[in-house]
């Protein structure tokens, strides 16, 4: 009796000690598979920051600067478009609602004729606009969202309202223009104290972090300048950067207040980390939110549909890109997998940014993790490099 009760003790720890060596194994292995995409990111694009979060059956990964705050582009989007449907929720806003009546005196043309673009429209990026900077200029320096929005009434349609998807920045930063009107608070009021604080995101800003974000609670943070490691609640800005003869340089681009609808938030992956377990449905939140979360996911049932600032690229995967001139940025996750992922950087390689981020996503889910794509700026910084080499030595 003894001696089975000796065998069945050893059996019972040799079991357990295989357990606690093949777990630590697998999480290892993943987290190699994840440095080394990584480090062939840093070396193809020389970005120089790189923050990663992923979520794996409900363990979590760090990979960089996790209270470094980037910004975090068109990924920015999501969040205009759950205040548009917290709007619809509560009966304020209506998908059928047009444009030209909730934003009094704006109007739109489609081949000569006068156009009625919805709300849902603009929620569906299928309003008629494109993203042509040359044909709809974004806001300038100094010009808020009425004023933007008052700017671009009255310019002709590239197909009708309605008529076919065509992603463009337009839509939501107009989306912001109707937060702003319907309530008659103003687009950063209103996204901080109905989204972001309630949604417990305190990392996540409106535009640049400036005056009463400080620790110190006054002056602006010029993020281009030599302050740019101030402490900012706790946290700091992630200098942008640009390619320059195949090194990248510190490069600011202010942000303008017409144009944060749709791009310009700024956020660390601690907080965008919540921002997608929040998507998930994994995160605590509010009764109602959970609610607004299934509205905009009912809405992205096939690849290819868009709604509220999320895209369904197919097989459960849901996600979005950010880019701007000095950074660029995912999120893609899958509920039905339970994994998921978000990188920042602070370099225009959205490309390369994006097999990132979908690389390690098909890593969590099993598969192979692939090689990071070449973006277009890395292509171009190449060829220019080379050329002004070239003119230099024949010189």
């Amino acid at each position: 009796m003894t001696g089975r009760k000796t065998f069945f003790r050893l059996m019972a720890f040799v079991i357990g000690l295989l357990i606690v060596m093949i777990y630590p194994l697998s999480s290892l292995e993943t987290r190699n598979g994840l440095e080394e995409m990584v480090s062939e990111f840093h070396r193809k694009t020389k970005c120089p920051a790189v923050s990663v979060f992923t979520y794996d059956h409900g363990t979590v990964e760090y990979y960089g600067d996790e209270s470094g705050l980037f910004q975090i582009g068109s990924m920015t989007k999501a969040f205009t478009g759950l205040a548009a449907q917290k709007l619809i929720h509560e009966g304020t806003l209506k998908e059928s609602d047009k444009l030209s009546d909730v934003l009094t005196g704006f109007e739109a043309y489609y081949q000569g004729d006068k156009a009625e673009i919805t709300v849902g429209q603009l929620m569906r990026q299928t309003s008629g606009y494109t993203n042509s900077e040359k044909v709809y200029p974004s806001a300038k320096a100094g010009q808020g969202l009425a004023a933007w929005a008052e700017s671009i009434s009255g310019k002709n349609l590239q197909s009708a309202p309605g008529e076919k998807y065509a992603y463009s920045n337009v839509n939501y930063n107009l989306l912001g223009a109707i937060v702003e009107r319907v309530t008659g608070r103003s687009y950063q009021d209103y996204m901080e104290q109905e989204i972001l604080t309630l949604l417990g995101l305190t990392n996540t800003f409106v535009g640049e972090p400036k005056g009463r974000d400080l620790d110190e609670g006054n002056g602006t943070l010029d993020v281009g300048k030599q302050d740019v490691g101030k402490r900012i609640a706790g946290k700091t800005v992630t200098q942008g950067s640009r390619l320059f003869f195949r090194h990248a340089i510190p490069y600011h681009v202010a942000v303008r207040e017409g144009a944060i609808p749709a791009g310009y938030f700024y956020s660390n992956v601690t907080d965008v980390g919540r921002w997608m377990e929040i998507w998930m449905g994994i995160a605590d939140m509010p009764v109602e939110y959970q609610e607004l979360v299934r509205e905009v996911k009912a809405e992205l049932k096939e690849k290819g549909d868009y709604y509220g600032g999320w895209e369904c690229f197919g097989d459960g995967v849901t996600g979005h890109s950010g880019g701007t001139p000095n950074y660029s940025s995912r999120i893609v996750f899958s509920e039905k997998d339970k994994v998921g992922v978000c990188v920042l950087t602070n370099l225009n390689v959205a490309a390369s940014t994006d097999s990132l981020c979908n690389g390690l996503l098909e890593m969590l889910r099993g598969g192979e993790k692939g090689a990071i794509a070449s973006d277009v700026w890395t292509i171009f910084d190449k060829v220019f490099s080379a050329l002004c080499l070239t003119g230099f030595l024949l010189s």
